[in-house]
């Protein structure tokens, strides 16, 4: 999909952009950019802040555009500052945070309607590590990228329950008769 120089362009534009944001600063577009960006993929940006001592990291945002609609510039523009502030499982981050904090950006492939005749075959048609899943079920909708259930070590069903509990849904909900499941890969690019 993007080339590594793309991926690292993409890194320093969110963190540039998140770092503007908390600090009242106005967020331009670039002048110049790599042309890949012209394009429109979905995008997610994920903010870690990392503990003192061992590396570990903790979530402190996480949010994203799922579907192409927007050329990657612009989205990641939005998802940056939406990460860092709209994320309603955390406070917004503050400027004291700035040098605490890791970025993360996954790029996703357009997602693809998981067709079954029998919902008992969802949990065969997912690929664990790669697929991320969207469910929709009448106003409740949900994501979660791949690495999620990777970190986790779940399995095809744990995922599949995890994302309806991700839509406001219950355990197994993914087995009603008009949910919509999707499948979507990402490529990754973190901060070191």
């Amino acid at each position: 999909m993007l080339s590594e120089q793309d991926g690292r362009f993409l890194l320093k534009l969110a963190r540039e952009t998140i770092e503007k944001f908390v600090r009242n600063e106005k967020i331009e577009k670039p002048k110049t950019y790599p042309k890949a960006l012209d394009e429109n993929y979905g995008i997610f940006c994920t903010i870690y802040k990392c503990k003192t001592g061992n590396g570990a990291t903790n979530l402190r945002g996480c949010i994203g555009v799922p579907y192409p609609i927007m050329s990657l510039l612009k989205a990641a523009l939005s998802a940056a500052v939406s990460a860092c502030s709209e994320d309603s499982r955390f406070r917004p981050i503050r400027e004291a945070e700035l040098d605490k904090i890791k970025i993360e950006i996954s790029i996703l492939t357009e997602p693809k309607l998981i067709e079954v005749k029998d919902a008992e075959e969802y949990p065969s048609r997912i690929k664990i590590g790669s697929d991320g899943l969207i469910i929709e079920y009448g106003p409740y909708a949900g994501l979660l990228l791949p690495q999620v259930a990777t970190e986790y070590g779940w399995s095809a069903e744990e995922f599949l329950n995890h994302l309806c509990m991700k839509a406001g849904l219950s355990d197994g909900m993914w087995k009603e008769k008009n949910v919509k499941i999707y499948k979507f890969q990402t490529q990754i690019f973190r901060e070191s």
